[in-house]
């Protein structure tokens, strides 16, 4: 007989049920507002395909993360065609399914206007709730492509939340944007600023509120380590410097879920596939190392 691993996020057969799960999984092939290089649909079926190769024993960490935790993947959330303003409110129920379930969610993008709806279920349950987007847009304008629900509006709408938000690894930014973020001081750094020590991680830390909620568009990164996203920008933040940020952030504070969006694989080269499934592994240990 044959032995395969079992289709979920590590390829896990142990410590995955729902029930005994603490993190969930929700893979959402969504990418209907994409501007550039569409594709971010295909990211969740293979991130999902590279992380049953990933290491289960994290080196850093000296455990294996899934058997203290419980990771349980959901089927995909398929698409609402009717628009980017329905998925996004798609999505808002399915966070708020599993935050009642009092599970820790991790959605798989897709674009990044799927974070919308995470953010408005998400402030439901923890009202003085923060994001840290990590990012190379700023996401800030009002409406894009006759659309105020398109991935360069995420930030924005969940501002309009009242949700406090601070954005690392910026190179790109409309004036509009500017302007914005200059009149309502909103904290934003770019890679460079960040690159050279003009801001560094306590900055980042104390600009956030003790609960916070984390969305990486894969554009964060140098585009020499994660060629495959829809929107490159050069001038990138490297491994080793988003993992400093995001260690030190769950040090001080609480992070309640996290999505990781806008992967955008290429066909023959699963390098960038294979680093989001590990960092995915990796900040779930993180925000759960206190309970090793």
């Amino acid at each position: 007989m044959y032995s395969t691993l079992p289709f979920n996020f590590l390829g896990i057969d142990t410590h995955n049920s729902f029930e005994e799960s603490k993190v969930v999984i929700l893979p959402v092939p969504y990418d209907s507002t994409a501007s550039f290089r569409a594709g971010t649909r295909e990211a969740p079926l293979a991130i999902i395909n590279a992380s049953r190769q990933v290491e289960l024993y994290d080196e850093e960490l000296e455990t294996e993360i899934y058997d203290k935790v419980g990771i349980h993947t959901f089927n995909e959330v398929m698409p609402n065609m009717e628009g980017p303003k329905y998925e996004s409110e798609m999505i808002r129920r399915v966070f708020l399914d599993v935050l009642e379930a009092e599970k820790f969610p991790v959605m798989i993008g897709g674009e990044h206007s799927l974070t919308i709806g995470a953010a408005r279920a998400i402030k439901d349950f923890y009202p003085e709730i923060s994001v840290l987007q990590l990012d190379a847009h700023t996401d800030l304008r009002e409406e894009y492509e006759n659309t105020q629900y398109s991935h360069a509006c995420v930030m924005r709408r969940i501002y309009d939340e009242g949700i406090k938000i601070a954005q690392v690894g910026i190179r790109n930014s409309s004036k509009e944007e500017a302007k914005f973020i200059k009149a309502n001081n909103i904290f934003s750094v770019t890679a460079r600023q960040y690159r050279y020590g003009y801001y560094g991680v306590e900055e980042i830390v104390d600009a956030l509120t003790d609960t916070v909620y984390v969305t990486i568009d894969m554009d964060v990164f140098d585009p020499s380590e994660v060629p495959a996203v829809g929107t490159p920008e050069p001038g990138g933040l490297s491994w080793y410097e988003i993992l400093d940020i995001l260690r030190e952030v769950t040090f001080h504070k609480r992070i309640i879920g996290f999505d990781l969006v806008e992967l955008c694989p290429i066909p023959g080269n699963p390098a960038s596939d294979f680093l989001a499934a590990k960092l995915i592994y990796k900040l779930i240990g993180y925000c759960f190392r206190g309970e090793f």
